[in-house]
């Protein structure tokens, strides 16, 4: 995987993430089909994502004859996002030229998209030379960020290269991922999920631009609404998940760490998890620097730094 970001947008420091010198992200990535599940009465099958000994994404397919059919996502932290109605992914087998659109919610948010089978051109990545059908995604709901998804399938192999896009509203790079298959499926061993300093705290939380998007730590002042996504690690049935958020620095628009929202939740098990969202004021964000404080109960858990715009003075 190479991920590449546009001016001012940065990994977060928590994905312990080393740029090169060309400032992109290279890191090795593993799709593992990990067995089926039950969703809504049909029979799925489990695509895990893992990227640093931890699973990032997992999507619950249908493969019938005609169709490549998605009916539920999974954040790595084991939020579920059920796509309302199932989304067809491709058709079968791929035909040049057919166009089909989706629109649904996934989750709670209206999406629409529209697909295109381009063309049956050939590819060449890290595992050969292959004649692949080019399919491009493209968001037409929620935006901004403008993006654009190009996937090279292969009959009996799968993608053989998935290349995102995401743009802001002015046309300007926010970032882009480029999955290129490394070598041929085969079968295997589950990949090992590391243990982590962070699996002992009583939960985990980053901030993202998108409900099911990447962390970040800093955001643009345009941005619709923020997502703060927490998980479990050791809490009790019935505790009380409480989310602070708060303007640490932000000029004169606000004094020094001023509390801009508080809202809360409760968890129903020991890894329950859930989401908290901060809308843009209707006069925008004020630059500066942000923080969000997580407790559960009357205990501080985490705490979430992040700014809006350029924060420096």
């Amino acid at each position: 995987m190479i991920q590449e970001f546009g001016e001012g947008v940065h990994p977060s420091a928590e994905n312990n993430v080393k740029l090169d010198a060309d400032g992109k992200v290279r890191l090795p990535v593993q799709i593992f089909v990990s067995g089926s599940e039950n969703v809504d009465g049909v029979n799925t099958t489990r695509y895990e994502m893992h990227r640093q000994g931890a699973i990032q994404l997992i999507e619950f397919l249908q493969v019938t004859a005609d169709a490549v059919t998605a009916m539920m996502r999974a954040e790595g932290d084991g939020t579920k996002y059920k796509l309302n109605p199932p989304q067809k992914a491709l058709t079968l087998p791929p035909k040049a030229g057919e166009k089909w659109q989706y629109k649904g919610r996934v989750g709670d948010i209206d999406t629409a998209q529209t697909y295109e089978t381009i063309a049956q051109e050939q590819i060449t990545v890290s595992a050969g030379k292959f004649n692949a059908f080019h399919v491009r995604i493209t968001q037409i709901e929620p935006t901004p960020p403008q993006v654009t998804e190009d996937r090279w399938f292969v009959p009996n192999i799968g993608y053989a290269r998935i290349l995102t896009e995401m743009k802001r509203g002015d046309g300007q790079l926010l970032q882009k991922i480029d999955l290129e298959l490394a070598e041929l499926p085969k079968i295997g061993e589950q990949p090992a999920i590391a243990a982590t300093s962070a699996q002992k705290k009583m939960l985990t939380a980053a901030v993202a631009r998108e409900l099911t998007g990447e962390p970040q730590t800093s955001f643009l002042p345009d941005a619709p609404k923020l997502y703060l996504r927490w998980q479990g690690e050791t809490l009790n049935p019935g505790d009380k998940i409480r989310c602070v958020w708060i303007a640490e620095d932000v000029g004169d628009a606000a004094p020094a760490n001023f509390q801009v929202n508080e809202t809360s939740t409760q968890a129903s098990e020991t890894r329950g998890f859930g989401t908290f969202t901060l809308s843009r004021p209707t006069k925008g964000w004020p630059i500066g620097k942000y923080r969000a404080e997580i407790y559960v109960g009357d205990k501080l858990a985490e705490t979430v730094k992040f700014a809006i715009g350029n924060p420096e003075r």
